[in-house]
């Protein structure tokens, strides 16, 4: 299939080959677009809670942060399915195996689409018994529930642009979802205060109306990019009997999920670590709590450089380990932290030295949450270049299919660790023992990451997509070198 690779590569302007070429510019430039739409989609969500906060008040507010909560948790697992994929479709992609990214491909398509139409029923149906579990607020509660039911219907097509996106970086293009990240974008934002106020001939929907806003901009966007892959001719689009990949291959179906799991187990542990920090923070009073709020609006932005790099460098490297390009593999992660180290530096240095100026965007002049919050900017920002290091190297060592080793790490560094330390020296530091955990925890987990890549067994085997008529038994030993599935770490 080599033959296929220059006419494919030609057709589109923002697809790169990630294997040939300097691998410092080259990872560069397919970071760039990624930290676009990672800042595009930040945005989005200010600019909604802007309008939500500003039309409906703070019951309506606290409504919607109720269902992000359950959202985020989906879209987590949407994540690791969809890593996954994009491990294959990277490593299949650098070998030239353009059937087997397209079959790769398919199949996270139909395994997301039953997964997402089926999520999205049950959530519409038990949305009430799922608020409640959450202690959801009285006064919020009718809105959150308008809110989350029409979310969950917005489900599967939100969930398909997300993977369609993964799938394009894999085979190097992370250009075209920065566009439909623009449109998706644009159309949520533009959207929303005219079906929440019933603007024009548009119907006053209230809190609903900022979900169907979310809705519609999925729609068109996730409907566009299939449309513009059709007619561009990307090398992902299915065509004639290649549609039928959609139909999840059981041998590959076998494969995501036994690496998406873990993948979204590590959202999974992040998110957790992340509820119980809220829990001890709220033990030291209101000012604390909204200083600590406004400091994580802040850390959004400055993780987003690191977050771009770490997937730049997994789908880089996936196609060079495709491509048994092993040295480039080293060089393309020594690239990603120190790309990682200048442009995560840069910014955390503009946070430091303008705190004032960015935390004050949330607070007015004066206000005695300000300076508790430039104090927590001061003690844990720095550590987010650690956090970049470690994006770097777990990108790397999942481009192999290893994600047992980072779980594992993760788990460590988030509960025994940054938890541990929040609690234990409490007594001595106060409040202060909570930002010290931060930049403790992220140096333990880059000084395991570091360990898990020079030393770990991640190297070993690659993830293979068996040939259509390959048998199961070839399938498994192909997925996992010994023949069984066994922990990375």
């Amino acid at each position: 299939m080599s033959d296929e690779s220059v006419p494919l590569a030609s057709r589109h302007r923002g697809q790169r080959d990630l294997t040939v070429g300097p691998i410092g510019p080259t990872l560069l430039a397919f970071a760039l677009p990624t930290l676009g739409s990672n800042i595009l989609q930040s945005l989005n969500g200010s600019i909604n809670t802007i309008w939500v906060g500003r039309f409906l008040g703070e019951d309506a507010l606290a409504a919607t942060s109720n269902a992000n909560i359950i959202m985020f948790l989906m879209f987590g697992m949407v994540f690791g399915f969809g890593m996954a994929a994009t491990i294959l479709v990277g490593q299949s992609w650098g070998r030239h195996d353009h059937d087997g990214a397209k079959r790769a491909f398919g199949s996270a398509i139909g395994l997301v689409l039953i997964g997402s139409v089926l999520t999205a029923v049950a959530g519409y149906v038990f949305a009430p018994q799922i608020l409640t579990l959450l202690a959801t607020p009285g006064r919020a509660y009718d809105e959150a529930l308008t809110y989350l039911r029409v979310i969950f219907l917005g489900l599967p097509p939100s969930m398909l642009l997300v993977l369609m996106f993964m799938g394009l970086r894999g085979i190097g293009d992370s250009l075209t979802p920065l566009w439909f990240m623009g449109v998706s974008v644009v159309l949520d934002a533009g959207l929303n205060p005219v079906l929440i106020l019933g603007l024009g001939p548009a119907p006053q929907l209230g809190i609903a109306g900022s979900a169907l806003a979310t809705l519609i901009a999925n729609v068109v966007a996730c409907g566009a990019l299939v449309l513009y892959i059709r007619w561009r001719d990307l090398p992902l689009r299915l065509a004639g009997r290649e549609i039928g990949y959609i139909v999840p291959d059981r041998q590959l179906v076998g494969t995501i999920l036994s690496k998406g799991l873990p993948i979204g187990a590590q959202m999974l542990v992040i998110s957790g670590a992340g509820l119980a920090m809220v829990g001890l923070v709220n033990r030291h009073g209101v000012d604390v709590t909204a200083a600590y709020g406004i400091t994580q609006q802040l850390w959004t932005y400055v993780q987003m450089p690191a977050m771009a790099i770490g997937a730049a460098v997994s789908a880089m490297a996936a196609q060079n380990i495709g491509a048994r390009r092993w040295d480039r593999v080293s060089a393309i992660t020594r690239s990603g932290i120190l790309f990682n180290v200048a442009i995560t530096g840069s910014v955390i240095a503009a946070a430091l030295i303008f705190d004032r100026a960015l935390l004050m965007l949330f607070v007015p002049e004066g206000s005695a949450v300000l300076p508790i919050a430039q104090h927590i900017n001061t003690i844990a920002t720095w550590g987010f270049v650690l956090f970049g290091a470690t994006m770097v190297l777990f990108g790397t060592v999942r481009a192999n299919g290893a994600v047992w080793g980072p779980l594992a790490i993760l788990f460590l560094s988030m509960f025994p660790v940054r938890l541990g330390i929040a609690v234990l020296l409490r007594p001595m530091l106060g409040a202060d023992s909570l930002w010290w955990s931060f930049p403790a925890g992220s140096a333990t987990t880059v000084t395991l990451a570091a360990l898990y890549y020079a030393r770990g067994t991640w190297r070993k085997g690659a993830l293979i997509v068996p040939d259509e008529h390959e048998c199961e038994e070839r399938s498994h030993a192909d997925i996992e070198p010994a023949g069984s599935v066994k922990p990375a770490g």
